[in-house]
């Protein structure tokens, strides 16, 4: 099946237009032409190779929604003209524990990711900058038709990696939570926290986006770097979600939670945190992980997000911007996510 989008040919080479073949729709699978594919800090990382060796050519994205052009005569769920999307995985191994648990993120072999991945059949796995995808129906989302689909699209990484930790650790009414960083995630945390009742406060480097995170849902903004603002918050939190994939003082952060409370990464720093021990024995803090989310709770989190009125806030780009996005990504310099508008992509 004939295919194009763009991909980095080499480690840290710019991205330029790329033609390649996805595999036929078998009986279970869906092809779905892209409209959009938001743009995530970790495509970066991988094009650069910068987290392990990559496979090139590489083409990224994996925050990619659509609509149905055809579907294999197995598929129950959806149809021609469905709107559609697909995140950070296209398969897993159906059959360990954690993927029966509807877990598939954390799947015990490992989950085949949406790009710079192999699948099932041997072939390497190529991503959202492009102008379709063929996925088996049991990793297909299903996407409202009353949403923005530029908006919606990070979603698909951005919003569920907010989204898992902030229901696994049960936030609600009466939590006081912490979000670290205010980029693509960090935004999304702040929507999402908000909407579940907590009362919620921003960590920012600095004060000049104050008013962003109060409008994004913060009820407190708090200059990270001053030891006298952050002492006012020692002991008061019940969870802390830290977005930042930058080196920075974990210990600070850690001597916010109260007894018991919980510090949770979803940044993924290129480097080893040290980790002040004292910090989490002498009031049974914990510190963890998270990744994204199942396909279920993906699934629940759309479905969330679309009754609530909850986006994410973008700006959208043709395909030939994408190497000055990421210039622009690296500085921060976005509001806050990119989104490319497939429509852009010619046929090269």
């Amino acid at each position: 099946m004939q295919s194009w989008g763009y991909a980095a040919k080499q480690p840290k080479t710019p991205l330029e237009p790329f033609s390649f073949e996805r595999r036929e729709p078998g009986p279970k699978d869906v092809v779905i032409e892209i409209q959009y594919c938001g743009v995530c800090h970790s495509d970066i990382h991988q094009v650069r190779d910068e987290w392990s060796a990559g496979i090139f050519p590489m083409v990224p994205g994996h925050e990619i929604v659509g609509h149905v052009t055809a579907v294999g005569k197995d598929v129950r769920n959806f149809k021609p003209g469905d709107r559609a999307g697909v995140g950070c995985m296209v398969d897993s191994c159906r059959t360990c524990s954690r993927c029966k648990a509807g877990e598939e993120q954390y799947c015990e072999p490992g989950m085949i990711p949406t790009y710079n991945g192999t699948g099932k059949d041997g072939a390497a796995t190529y991503g959202g900058y492009s102008n379709n995808i063929v996925v088996d129906e049991s990793f297909v989302l299903k996407i409202s038709p009353e949403v923005d689909l530029a908006a919606t699209a990070p979603l698909l990484c951005a919003g569920i990696t907010t989204y898992s930790p902030l229901r696994h650790w049960k936030i609600g009414k009466g939590s006081k939570v912490g979000v670290v960083g205010l980029g693509g995630l960090g935004h999304m945390a702040l929507k999402l926290a908000h909407s579940f009742g907590a009362h919620v406060v921003q960590f920012t480097t600095s004060l000049s986006k104050k008013a962003d995170a109060m409008r994004l849902g913060a009820d407190e903004v708090v200059l990270s770097k001053d030891p006298d603002a952050m002492a006012v918050h020692a002991n008061t939190f019940d969870f802390i979600l830290d977005t930042v994939s930058a080196p920075h003082d974990i210990s600070a952060l850690l001597q916010l939670l109260k007894r018991e409370g919980t510090l949770t990464m979803v940044g993924l720093p290129d480097q080893p945190l040290p980790l002040p021990i004292g910090d989490l024995i002498m009031k049974r803090r914990s510190m963890a992980g998270s990744l994204i989310g199942g396909i279920r709770e993906t699934q629940e989190m759309l479905d969330y997000c679309a009754a609530h009125g909850i986006a994410s806030d973008v700006e959208v780009i043709p395909i030939e911007k994408i190497n000055e996005a990421y210039e622009r990504m690296l500085k921060s310099d976005v509001k806050y996510r990119f989104v490319i508008d497939m429509s852009s992509l010619k046929k090269k």
